[in-house]
Order: C-alpha cells, then sequence, then structure tokens
C-alpha cells in the first residue's frame, strides 16, 4: 500500500476510509456503509491497516490520540455525510474505535511513559458499575424577563461547569441550569485485572480502571477476558486534609472493548501445530499417551487421571429446542488419606488447564468462590465484583480441601455446578453470570483415613448435595502393599535422586495447546454403536434394581457416560464417538461405582452417593420410624427409648446403630423429645 501524502490530516483519514482495500473490496468504506445500515455510530480500524496506509499518521495516533481521534471522528463524518447525509446530520458524532492500537502492556507493567500515549492491555473483567448519564453539553437559561439568553457550556471537566453570569445582559445568578435542553453521555466505570495465569508466584493481582462511554458500555461483563485500546490518563488525588496531592493514578480512557473468546483462552496455533496435532491424533495410543503425560512425576492413579483427562477435554454442551441447557463439563472429586498428592495433582492440572484457577477450601468464601457486590468507596455505587468460578469460565476450577469450607459458603458451588451460572441478587443488582468450568476438587476423610468399611458420604464431610453432582468420585487410600510399595519408593528416590525424569509423551506446553485445538475444533456426535453399547450397559444395570434391591444407576450416570465417551473422541480428534469409546467410559463408571457405590453387600447402590445412605440403611430408618409410630399408638402417649431399642433388637437393628439413627431423626426433625428418654413422631 503506498503512503497517502496529504497535507491535512482530517484528509488523510478520510482518504483512508475511502480507498484502504484488501484485495478488490474497498474494506472501510464497505464497513461505513454497514454502519449507515445498523444504524450504529462506531467504526471499528485495525491499527495494523493504519500502519500499512500511513506510519507517520499510525505514530501521531498513539502519542497524540485525543487531538487525532478527534481528526479520525471529523473524517468520518465527512465521508458518512458523502454517502448519507441525512443519517450524518441527525447522528452529527461519529467514533473510530482503533483495535490493537499502540503496545500491548501487561496491567503490571503500565508507567508514566505510558501517559496520555494510546495503549493495549489484556486482562480479565472483574468489576463493572452501573451506567450512568455523563453531562456533554450544559444549556443554561437566563431567568431576567428582558433576556432570556440561552449558552451552551461543554463539560470538559469532571466536576460540573456553569456560566459565573450571563453573556447577553451581564447579571450574575440569573443563569439556570436546563436539564431537558442539555446533551447526555453514557459512561460506565471498569476494572480489569491481570490474567491469572500472567500472575508472579506470591505476587497479589494488579488492576487497572477503565471508562467507557458512549455505545461501550455494556460490552463485557465480569468474569469476560477482554482487550482494551485506549488512552492512558491521570486524575489527581486528593486528600480530604491536606487537599489536592501531588500523586496521580491512572486510568484508560478506553477507545475500543473486545470481549476475547468466551470458550478458551487465545493460545496462538500456528499451522505447523495443527500438522503436529493431527499427526499425533492418528496414533491409536494417543490416548494413553495423553493420560500418561498428566503429572508423570505423581506415581500411579491411572483411573483419576483418565478422569481428569476426559475433564481437560471436556463433552460437547448442548442447548435443547425448548431451551434446556445440557452441561458439558465433566466434574472430579477425589478423597484421599494424607500423603496421597492431591494438592500436587490439582496445581499440576489449574496450570495445564488453558484457563485454570486453584483455590482452596480454607481461604474460599461464598463471594470469592461465586461474585460479590461491593460499594465504591469514592462514589458510594455498588459494583460486581466476580470470583473464581466466574474467572474459570470455560477452563477448570481446582478446589483442595473442599471439605475444610464452612456449609453456606459451600451451598454457593450448587447452581455453578449443575446449571453453569452464578445468580446474584444483592444491592439492587440483580445479575447472572456465567461460570460453565469443569470442577476437580480434593478432600481428606472425616476421620483421618478413609474407613473401607464406611460409605463414602460418612467419610467425607460434604452434604449429598454436592456429592451427587460429581461425575466421578475417587477413593486414594493408602494402603500397605509389598509389590507397589516398592515400585512407588523407586519412583520417589529416583526423582530425588535425579537419575532419570519422569517419562512424559507430550511436554505440557503441546499438551496445553492441543486441549485448545480440540476444544476449539472437534464436536464429536454420538454413533449408532456407541449409543446402543450405552443403552445396553444403563439398561443391564437398572434390570438389577426391585422393590426391595437398591438401584444401581440413574440418569445422572448415563448423562456422566455420554460426556466421558465425547471427551475421549476430542482426545483423539474424532468427530464421531465410537464402541470403543463408549467402552472406555463404562469401564472408568465401573470402576468408580465399584469403589465408590457399593453397599456392604457388595451389591451397586447409587443412593449411597445421591442420599448419603445405601439402600438397606435407608429400609432399616424406615422400619424404626415405623416402629416408633406403633409403639406410640398403642401406649397413646411418649415411648421410651428402651423400649424403642428392645422392640428395633427383636427386629435384626443393632443397638449402636438403633442410637445413632435415633439423634439423626432428632436432628432432622423426624421425632421429638417430649422429655428426657421418652420420644414422638412429628
Amino acid at each position: 500500500m503506498v503512503e497517502a501524502k496529504l497535507e491535512d490530516p482530517i484528509g488523510q483519514f478520510a482518504e483512508f476510509f475511502k480507498s484502504f482495500s484488501e484485495g478488490r473490496i474497498r474494506k472501510y468504506e464497505e464497513r461505513v456503509r454497514q454502519l449507515i445500515i445498523s444504524s450504529s455510530r462506531s467504526l471499528v480500524v485495525d491499527f495494523d491497516d493504519l500502519l500499512l496506509f500511513d506510519k507517520e499518521l499510525a505514530r501521531n495516533v498513539v502519542d497524540k490520540p485525543y487531538t487525532y481521534l478527534e481528526y479520525a471522528s471529523s473524517a468520518l463524518y465527512d465521508v458518512v455525510k458523502s454517502i448519507d447525509r441525512s443519517y450524518a446530520e441527525k447522528v452529527k458524532r461519529f467514533h473510530v474505535r482503533l483495535r490493537g492500537a499502540g503496545d500491548v502492556v501487561p496491567v503490571r507493567r503500565v508507567r508514566a511513559e505510558h501517559i496520555n500515549r494510546m495503549i493495549t492491555v489484556e486482562g480479565v473483567l472483574v468489576r463493572a458499575s452501573t451506567i450512568k448519564q455523563k453531562l456533554v453539553e450544559g444549556t443554561f437559561i437566563c431567568r431576567n424577563k428582558d433576556c432570556g439568553e440561552i449558552i451552551k457550556i461543554p463539560q470538559t471537566s469532571r466536576t460540573f461547569m456553569a456560566p459565573a453570569f450571563c453573556s447577553r445582559c451581564g447579571k450574575k445568578g440569573v443563569l439556570e441550569f436546563s436539564p431537558e435542553d442539555s446533551t447526555y453521555m453514557d459512561v460506565q466505570t471498569l476494572v480489569v485485572q491481570e490474567r491469572p495465569e500472567e500472575l508472579p508466584p506470591g505476587q497479589l493481582p494488579r488492576s487497572i480502571e477503565v471508562t467507557l462511554s458512549d455505545d461501550l458500555v455494556d460490552t463485557a461483563r465480569p468474569g469476560d477476558r477482554v482487550l482494551v485500546s485506549g488512552v492512558l490518563s491521570i486524575r489527581q488525588e486528593h486528600s480530604p486534609k491536606v487537599g489536592k496531592l501531588s500523586t496521580f493514578t491512572t486510568y484508560l480512557d478506553a477507545n475500543y472493548v473486545e470481549v476475547s473468546t468466551r470458550g478458551i483462552e487465545d493460545i496462538d496455533i500456528t499451522t505447523d501445530d495443527e500438522i503436529k496435532f493431527r499427526e499425533a491424533a492418528k496414533d491409536p495410543e494417543i490416548v494413553n499417551k495423553i493420560v500418561m503425560s498428566l503429572a508423570p512425576s505423581i506415581f500411579g492413579m491411572e483411573e483419576i487421571k483418565e478422569a481428569i483427562a476426559y475433564m481437560l477435554f471436556g463433552g460437547v454442551p448442548k442447548v435443547m429446542p425448548d431451551g434446556v441447557k445440557i452441561r458439558g463439563d465433566i466434574h472430579v472429586l477425589i478423597v484421599g488419606d494424607p500423603g496421597t498428592a492431591k494438592s500436587q495433582l490439582l496445581q499440576y492440572v489449574a496450570k495445564l488447564a488453558p484457563r485454570g484457577i486453584y483455590t482452596s477450601g480454607k481461604g474460599s468464601t461464598a463471594a470469592g468462590l461465586t461474585a460479590t457486590v461491593l460499594r465504591d468507596k469514592n462514589t458510594g455505587d455498588f459494583f460486581l465484583e466476580a470470583g473464581a468460578l466466574v474467572l474459570a469460565d470455560n477452563g477448570v476450577a481446582a478446589v483442595d480441601e473442599i471439605d475444610k469450607m464452612r456449609p453456606e459458603d459451600r451451598v454457593a458451588m450448587h447452581e455453578a455446578m449443575e446449571q453453569q451460572t452464578i445468580s446474584i441478587a444483592k444491592a439492587g443488582i440483580v445479575a447472572m453470570l456465567n461460570a460453565r468450568a469443569s470442577i476437580l476438587a480434593a478432600a481428606n476423610p472425616t476421620f483421618g483415613r478413609y474407613m473401607s468399611s464406611r460409605p463414602v458420604s460418612e467419610n467425607i464431610n460434604l452434604p449429598v448435595t454436592i456429592l451427587s453432582r460429581f461425575d466421578f468420585i475417587f477413593v486414594v487410600p493408602d494402603k500397605p502393599s509389598k509389590a507397589r510399595d516398592s515400585l512407588l519408593v523407586d519412583h520417589v528416590l529416583s526423582l530425588r535422586a535425579s537419575r532419570n525424569s519422569a517419562v512424559s509423551p507430550f511436554p505440557p506446553e503441546f499438551l496445553k495447546k492441543y486441549i485448545v485445538y480440540a476444544k476449539k475444533n472437534v464436536r464429536p456426535q454420538l454413533t449408532d454403536a456407541a449409543m446402543e453399547r450405552i443403552k445396553s450397559y444403563f439398561l443391564s444395570l437398572r434390570e438389577k434394581a426391585s422393590e426391595e434391591a437398591p438401584v444401581p444407576i440413574t440418569v445422572r450416570q448415563l448423562e456422566t457416560l455420554v460426556r466421558a465417551a465425547e471427551a475421549r473422541a476430542r482426545m483423539a480428534l474424532r468427530s464421531e464417538v465410537t464402541a470403543e469409546d463408549a467402552e472406555a467410559a463404562i469401564r472408568l463408571m465401573d470402576y468408580y461405582l465399584r469403589t465408590v457405590g457399593t453397599d456392604a453387600a457388595g451389591r451397586q447402590d447409587i443412593d449411597i452417593i445421591m442420599t448419603g445412605r445405601p439402600r438397606t440403611v435407608q429400609q432399616k430408618i424406615a422400619r424404626l420410624i415405623g416402629i416408633v409410630e406403633e409403639l406410640q399408638k398403642e401406649l397413646h402417649g411418649d415411648v421410651s427409648k428402651d423400649l424403642i431399642v428392645e422392640k428395633a433388637l427383636q427386629e435384626g437393628m443393632d443397638k449402636p446403630f438403633v442410637e445413632k439413627t435415633l439423634k439423626q431423626l432428632l436432628n432432622d426433625g423426624v421425632l421429638y423429645q417430649p422429655h428426657d428418654g421418652y420420644y414422638k413422631k412429628v
């Protein structure tokens, strides 16, 4: 492209809008026509195109942004006027939005040298204020009957500017502000924080305030990854005691806001990368190699690593014709004895995931996990701040020590795990934020070590409402085994002695890009063979259920099977889910149900996870309530504890179970004690 040699900047911009072309198409002339058709006021210009057209003009835009953006706006008005005069006169003011203008500066690296220059920052939008209307031009009318002068004052300052006297009659205090005749513009304040993956170890995340105006408002919401181009401006600090200070705070006066890919973090994938991915996917052992590449320094845990691999790739989310959404994300819970490398595994996955957040249950609150409403100290306005699950949207949220969270904080996760949204209704702000994140959680057993004789609901301090939402639950017991312990010791000592590094078919950098590529480009569909295999497995288990026998599987596990099979197909970059994928998902589900979802008799019983009690225990509890009711009718009054225990022992129940259940029924409000040692049904 030949550089324009016009002398005036407005003419240069007008020439750029009219003549810049890609191939045979005049790119911006076409965009101006689209602007008119869509009744818009802004024209988005790629800064690289301006550089190609005229480097000097582009440099002046960066160095003297306010002046040259005004020139660009005037030029755009002239171009619109030449195409559609009536529309130009109706709108009057147009905006030129420069995408990617100036240097891309990390939030942490914003310095004094960037003041009054155009820069671009990337980050996560964590706060958004309500939209306000800013006075652009104030209209003042003279109250003097003999005058009636109308004066218009442009509002260039942050404070309200009003004329002291009438320019016509010269009198003071006669001018009255006329709100209905004045001009306004929408404004909004955002806070953009540096991305979690760019945060240096041990550092607090830094942020920058961003001001949006006119049609830029409401283009992004908390939790979105944004790219903001604008002018770095300064605001003088003020102290109530001293007055104006010599220090200034910076903020970005936004010219253009782009919401990054809402699905997956933007990672540059070249054509060479794509060729490597496709070549790797041809290997019939690709799935096993990916599983082996996950945390190779952590010994064993093959089934857990396989489930985590499925979680990283994820199933395909669906929206039904009636608007019902079916999640594609897979949630995994690991319950393990101390020292079984749960935390290391979670931290590894949070780093490997294209968008991963690691948090610990002890240091997390409901507001910190979901979202909170805060009040601005300066203005008193309320604004929304996104939490960890919102920031991990379309990624992975690793929650360590989930059992240590307070019950009232844990409740906040319910909606995020199933509906994949966060609903907020506080301080007049009613909002729904996306939290489409897979949750990988870890917990320690309630008794210090996992008791295999007790169900998982008793081994972990988590309510069944949370447990039932996990697709896979794995137990990692620390049981002595001579053969396994020998291999474990050799593995740990060889790593510590640095004699050999952990074997990993794919390095983390390759795997991270591979996950991004697969999630962006592959949406596998179930084949008839896969559907038939999943159907036969599900029905064969359901057939075992009866009035007395426990229910071995529910529709929730059926959905998990589909998600896992889709994820496995995605790992191999296949567009179809084969019977082999379904078989692998069934094998993992069998392992999960065998280790966690079986009762004392060895029968598969999904009620252990869904309700917290095996079917046999539920039947005993129901019978115990029946005994209390029967004795209450016989005695026409209160029933003593000794009588209940005696009757229960005759029916084959043991005394500790009866005493424990009576306490539980009291807590649940099913029974009550009229006086000590006596019970009644509520």
